[in-house]
């Protein structure tokens, strides 16, 4: 760990020990520019879109990758490249889980998912479009039910992903080895949607 990214670290320990003290949800992660706490404002569709990401790799997943699963909640770091993310989703090896660490590694992760939130769109399209790669996360799917658009990108290389696939809701959308049908993501705003 290079003396730098301890020290952002340490920043970010700090900023969540914070954060918790503070009214609502927030977040604290490790991007380009070094720790960046943000609030957390979960749209119940941001939630529900996650959810099903995460319910439908894990239906497919036992005949694809045994050991792994799909999840909510871990952080990926890689002190090598000086980032931490929190995922709307990831999919990892499932042992990994079951450790004392505060983050999984990079190469515990296969996958990362994100659904773009209304007030800050630029941290899935800019920010994290650049650390999944920096990090060499095989696959990074955006889904963005602000104009119910979902792309897939893979082949990370040298900092970017080399092949990116767009779709939009209602298509079956291949995400790796895994088929995540988008049938019932709703866009924001939407008045009747369930």
């Amino acid at each position: 760990m290079s003396p730098d990214y301890a020290w952002m670290r340490k920043v970010a320990d700090g900023l969540s020990e914070y954060a918790e003290h503070l009214e609502g949800s927030w977040t604290v992660e490790i991007g380009a520019g070094g720790p960046v706490m943000a609030m957390m404002s979960p749209v119940n569709r941001h939630e529900r879109i996650a959810g099903r990401i995460r319910d439908q790799i894990n239906q497919q997943i036992g005949l694809t990758h045994p050991g792994w699963i799909a999840e909510t909640g871990p952080e990926v770091e890689d002190p090598q490249v000086g980032r931490m993310r929190r995922p709307d989703v990831l999919v990892c090896e499932e042992s990994a889980l079951d450790s004392d660490r505060d983050s999984l590694a990079p190469d515990e992760v296969l996958a990362c998912a994100e659904v773009v939130s209304k007030p800050n769109p630029s941290n899935d399209y800019v920010e994290k479009m650049a650390d999944y790669p920096a990090m060499n996360i095989s696959l990074y799917l955006i889904v963005d039910p602000r104009d119910g658009t979902i792309t897939v990108h893979d082949e990370p290389c040298h900092g970017t992903y080399r092949h990116s696939e767009p779709y939009i809701f209602g298509d079956v959308v291949p995400f790796g080895a895994w088929n995540i049908d988008t049938s019932a993501f709703r866009r924001y705003g939407k008045i009747g949607d369930a």
